[in-house]
């Protein structure tokens, strides 16, 4: 009989094992590098008011800020990393909440340097970049603090907005405790006549049943009790949304989306694009929803139905060794290079690959410039778990091409690009099976997950995002936003998105209602338009082969060595236009295509 108990830390092989005294050969290393942080960060007061005094004290400030981000990036990824070995480690814990400490410190001491760069005129800046060759490293840098300047007001003017902040994330943190500490839902008989909680943990569990009265009644049980509070959610997000139009006006931008895309420098209309385009094709998003009907045999499809699994989960059992093998041949269309560096990573302690008592859940792709990254999963010997490893290792590839090309100051990338490189890997394993499914019941099963990847991404995340635009232009124009206002938006929305062929339940009219991401707004449309780069990236390396694969791989050394926008377009992608979306979209009617034959 096997033995389900969780293994000791201890007993796990090595091979399973990253190796973390690659960045620190023992806790004593460790020691050593954050007592050298707090020894140079009294340094950094001594430029203090003197930014603007000469190139050299520039210069030199900017130096020491890389060479304290660089040591405290390594201080504080060692700690987090032992202690997600085993959470129970109390040693771990007390290293992680030093190096907390230790950040916090950091961003005190360095929150003068960017004030200072905007109070310099850009005349003096030019000459600076001209008479000093070594500020020519940071004209980027320069660049990107320079362009907020139109946007910054007087530093007493920030003082206050900045002591504001507490004040500015209360909806956000009040939505955060009534959604998880107060909101209780109520008991449903499971599949093995249980009677169980429902829980954040457990909804979509339930919603996956085959047992269709268990995703009814815990479609039921959730909005009946997000239905009782309401109008206190209601309040929540109006004053969220409202939050978000103050700090925007108060800097001076045309609208809360402008103000959001802003940092990235990513223009108004790439959102608008993602909408429109999306909207244009939803007519293939209705033959999907027709499809699931179809083959659920169901004389109505309710939004309870939405994540029923259309084809039974494959219960052979994948080990770690064979996935890796599976990765590697699905990965093969990115050439030699890639994949020497990924068979290396694997074999050189990058993965921490089995689940042991006390290790952190999930998965994850980390690690601090001057290493590699690492890996950590919780391998179980399924699909999914391969394309967990697969999705990781595109970070984690994307994270060491950057960390070994480009000097620290943009060895980092930004967040709207920061899936692209992981759903290409996963697009590119999905063809791989594909192509070598063992029988049909395989190749359905791979349809499916992909076509369930891309509901929630895709059409799900840009719903959201048209969403989000609605209700804050709404509140820009005046209008006023009630619980009503959000339900018949949020309604409405759910009507043209799912078309003809859903039974469009009442309840989900009040889905806005536990939504947390609508309290970091207008972020979700970087999940659709990343995954739509994506897949135009591999439909790409597919097609052309080499020359798509080289530009492939000097998006992934680029970092944040320019605008997202810009890498893409370099790498072939260019998201200010509609055309990757529709490629995206065509490769989603592709598989629908296959799907519908097969039924």
């Amino acid at each position: 009989m096997e033995d389900k108990k969780l293994k000791q830390r201890e007993e796990i092989p090595k091979e399973y094992k990253w190796r973390l005294e690659e960045i620190y050969a023992d806790d004593g290393q460790w020691e050593k590098d954050f007592a050298k942080i707090k020894e140079i960060l009294p340094r950094m007061e001594g430029f203090r008011n003197k930014l603007g005094d000469s190139p050299q004290s520039l210069l030199g400030c900017l130096r020491l800020q890389d060479e304290i981000g660089q040591i405290s990036d390594q201080v504080f990824v060692y700690a987090n990393m032992r202690k997600d070995e085993n959470n129970a480690n109390s040693k771990y814990q007390g290293m992680k909440d030093r190096a907390q400490g230790l950040m916090v410190a950091i961003g005190e001491a360095l929150s003068f340097i960017q004030p200072e760069i905007l109070a310099i005129d850009s005349e003096t800046l030019n000459e600076y970049l001209n008479r000093e060759p070594g500020l020519s490293l940071y004209q980027f840098y320069l660049e990107e603090i320079l362009r907020m300047k139109e946007h910054t007001l007087s530093p007493r003017e920030e003082e206050i907005i900045a002591m504001s902040g507490e004040l500015g994330a209360g909806p956000k943190n009040i939505f955060s405790m009534l959604n998880n500490a107060d909101i209780k839902f109520p008991e449903i008989t499971d599949e093995e006549g249980d009677r169980v909680a429902i829980t954040h943990g457990n909804y979509i569990k339930f919603m996956e049943s085959e047992e269709r009265q268990v995703r009814m009644d815990a479609f039921k049980g959730l909005y009946d009790t997000y239905g009782k509070q309401k109008n206190t959610l209601g309040a929540l997000l109006n004053a969220s949304v409202k939050k978000d139009i103050f700090y925007a006006r108060v800097h001076k931008y045309g609208s809360a989306l402008e103000a959001s895309l802003y940092d990235d420098n990513i223009p108004v209309r790439v959102y608008d694009n993602l909408i429109k385009t999306v909207r244009s094709h939803l007519g293939l998003f209705y033959r999907y929803v027709a499809l699931r009907k179809r083959l659920l045999g169901l004389p109505e499809l309710h939004m309870y139905d939405i994540y029923a699994p259309l084809v039974k989960e494959m219960k052979s059992k994948i080990p770690y060794e064979e996935a890796v093998t599976m990765v590697e041949k699905g990965l093969a269309p990115l050439g030699e290079i890639y994949l020497t560096d990924l068979k290396q990573g694997i074999r050189n302690g990058w993965v921490d690959v089995m689940e042991n008592e006390g290790k952190t859940s999930g998965a994850y792709s980390w690690g601090a410039y001057g290493t590699h990254p690492y890996v950590l999963m919780n391998y179980q010997n399924n699909l999914d778990n391969v394309f967990t490893l697969a999705h990781e290792l595109g970070h984690s590839l994307h994270s060491y091409y950057s960390w070994q090309t480009q000097p620290y100051i943009y060895s980092y990338y930004k967040i709207f690009v920061a899936e692209v490189a992981s759903t290409v890997n996963e697009t590119l394993l999905t063809k791989y099976l594909l192509a070598n499914a063992a029988d049909e019941k395989q190749k359905m099963y791979l349809i499916n997950h992909y076509l369930e990847e891309f509901r929630g991404t895709v059409f799900r995340q840009t719903m959201f995002a048209e969403f989000e635009k609605i209700i804050h232009e709404k509140a820009e124009a005046g209008e006023p936003l009630t619980t009503e206002a959000f339900s018949e938006i949020y309604y409405q929305l759910n009507q043209d998105y799912y078309g003809p062929d859903m039974a469009m339940d009442q309840e989900i009219a009040l889905e806005w209602a536990r939504i947390p991401h609508f309290y970091n707004a207008f972020y979700v449309y970087k999940y659709a338009t990343g995954f739509s780069a994506a897949s135009a990236l591999a439909q790409g390396i597919l097609e052309e082969g080499q020359p798509a694969v080289d530009r492939y791989l000097k998006f992934l050394q680029s970092g944040g060595s320019d605008y997202p926008i810009n890498l893409l377009q370099k790498a072939g992608v260019d998201m200010n236009e509609p055309h990757p979306i529709e490629q995206a979209l065509k490769v989603f009617e592709e598989m629908l295509v296959e799907m519908e034959k097969m039924v």
